[in-house]
């Protein structure tokens, strides 16, 4: 078995729910979760903004993560999205391997 991946994704709130169910049907995750409103404050072209945004919690492999990248910044409303990933160190073993069965 490869390396897997959580993969954090940020999109406006009304668009949680569509790009989620994209990242599945498309098999570039196995899950997702939706955290349907978080605060973010970031720096954007010299000042401070404050939104409201939904977070998408994305189990992945590695070997899926360029594809996933590439196909949610396609359709990604923003201009720079952040789409980030963090290795999963550790896990049951039962899920890791239903990750992989999921992305065939």
């Amino acid at each position: 078995m490869e390396g897997y991946l959580v993969v954090l994704i940020t999109v406006p709130v009304d668009r949680g729910e569509e790009l989620a169910d994209f990242i599945v049907e498309n098999k570039l995750g196995a899950c997702v979760n939706l955290v349907p409103e978080v605060r973010s404050t970031y720096w954007w072209k010299g000042k401070v903004e404050r939104d409201r945004e939904a977070l998408l919690v994305v189990k992945t492999s590695a070997g899926k993560f360029r594809e996933l990248k590439e196909k949610v910044k396609e359709v990604h409303p923003y201009t720079v999205p952040e789409i980030i990933a963090l290795p999963i160190v550790a896990g049951n073993e039962d899920y890791l391997k239903w990750i992989e069965e999921s992305l065939e």
